[in-house]
C-alpha cells in the first residue's frame, strides 16, 4: 500500500492522468484509503501546489472531499493554490464548490483571510464574496474578522473594499452581517474602529464612518474598558490625530468613564416598582412569551377592541347631541 501511495504522489506531481488510472485499476479503494487520515497530503494538494489544473479537476470530480482536507502543515488545496499564485486554479476550484472560501486552515485562516493579509490579488475578494457572502463572518483563532486582518497588515485597499461591500451588498442577512462584523471584537475586545484609531489610520476611520456610521458603535469598550476615544486620548502629542478626533466627536464618541456615568444607577433596580410599572413589565413579558401566531391574534383582537370602543364613543356623543 505504501508503495502505491508513493507512486500516486509521483503521478500527481507529473500530472499523469493515465498513470493515475493505472493505479486505480490496481486498487480501486486507493483514494478512499488516502482520504481516511484527518490530515493528509492528497493528490489534489500536490496538484494545487504545482498548479496543474487538469489533474486537479480530475481529482475534484472523483473525490470532492479532498478539497476540504488539511495537509500536515494545516493547509487545504485552495490555500496551497493561493500561496503559490495559481489564481486560475483557485477560480476553477470555486466553480466546483463556492463554499471552499470558508475552509479554515491553520489558525482558522480562510482563503478570504489569506488574500486580505497578503494584500495581493484583491480582485479575488469580489469573487469570494460573490460566491460565498457568508464568508465575511468567519474569524481566526484570535477572533479576527477579515477587516481586523486588513487593518493589522495595513492593507487599506482591502479594508475599504470590504467596508464598502458590507455597506452596499443586498445578499441575505446583509444588514445583520454589517452590524455584527463592523462591531465584532477580537480576543482583546477591539473592534475595527479600535484598531484603526490605535494605528492612526485616518482613511480607514473616514471610510468606515462614511459607509456604515449607522451601524458602527463608536463607544464599544475593549477588555481594558477603553473606547476608541480613550485610545485616541492616550496617544502621544507627536501623533497627528486631529482629523480622527473631529470625526469621532461628530459620531458621538466618548470615553469609557463618561459612558459609565451615563448608565442607570443600579439602585434604581433596588427600589420598589409602582403598580403601573410592574403591570407594564408583566404585560411585555407575557407578550414576548407568546408564539408568533398568538401575537398576531392578540394584535388583531386589540385592533377590533379599539374599533368597538371608538364606535361606542361616537354613538354616545351622537345621542348626547340629539
Amino acid at each position: 500500500m505504501d508503495e502505491r501511495i508513493e507512486r500516486m504522489k509521483q503521478v500527481a506531481e507529473s500530472g499523469d492522468v493515465n498513470g493515475f488510472y493505472q493505479l486505480i485499476g490496481e486498487d480501486v479503494k486507493l483514494l478512499e484509503h488516502i482520504d481516511q487520515p484527518p490530515f493528509v497530503q492528497t493528490p489534489l494538494h500536490i496538484a494545487a501546489f504545482i498548479g496543474n489544473i487538469p489533474f486537479a479537476m480530475e481529482m475534484m470530480g472523483l473525490k470532492p472531499s479532498f478539497a476540504r482536507k488539511l495537509n500536515p502543515d494545516g493547509f487545504s488545496p485552495i490555500h496551497l493554490a493561493l500561496q503559490n499564485g495559481h489564481i486560475e486554479l483557485v477560480h476553477r476550484l470555486l466553480q466546483f464548490d463556492g463554499d471552499l472560501v470558508r475552509v479554515k486552515g491553520r489558525e482558522c485562516i480562510t482563503p478570504l483571510h489569506h488574500v486580505v493579509a497578503n494584500g495581493d490579488n484583491l480582485d479575488l475578494l469580489d469573487k469570494f464574496l460573490l460566491v460565498c457572502p457568508n464568508s465575511i463572518a468567519d474569524v481566526t483563532v484570535r477572533s479576527e474578522t477579515a477587516l481586523h486582518i486588513a487593518l493589522t497588515y495595513d492593507n487599506l485597499e482591502a479594508f475599504k473594499f470590504l467596508t464598502g461591500w458590507l455597506g452596499s451588498n443586498y445578499s441575505k442577512n446583509a444588514s445583520f452581517y454589517e452590524k455584527v462584523v463592523l462591531n465584532w471584537q477580537d480576543n482583546e475586545g477591539n473592534t475595527v474602529l479600535h484598531i484603526a484609531v490605535s494605528k492612526n489610520q485616518t482613511q480607514a476611520v473616514r471610510h468606515l464612518l462614511a459607509w456604515s456610521s449607522r451601524f458602527v458603535d463608536v463607544n464599544h469598550k475593549n477588555i481594558e474598558g477603553k473606547t476608541a476615544w480613550d485610545i485616541l486620548q492616550g496617544q502621544t502629542q507627536e501623533v497627528d490625530n486631529r482629523e480622527i478626533r473631529v470625526m469621532l466627536r461628530r459620531a458621538g464618541a466618548d470615553s469609557g468613564v463618561a459612558l459609565s456615568r451615563l448608565k442607570r444607577h443600579p439602585m434604581e433596580w433596588q427600589s420598589t416598582p409602582n403598580i403601573f410599572r410592574r403591570l407594564s413589565l408583566d404585560i411585555r413579558r407575557e407578550i414576548r412569551s407568546l408564539s408568533g401566531e398568538m401575537r398576531i391574534a392578540l394584535l388583531v383582537g386589540a385592533v377590533l377592541l379599539v374599533k368597538i370602543i371608538f364606535r361606542a364613543v361616537l354613538y354616545h356623543r351622537g345621542r348626547e347631541r340629539e
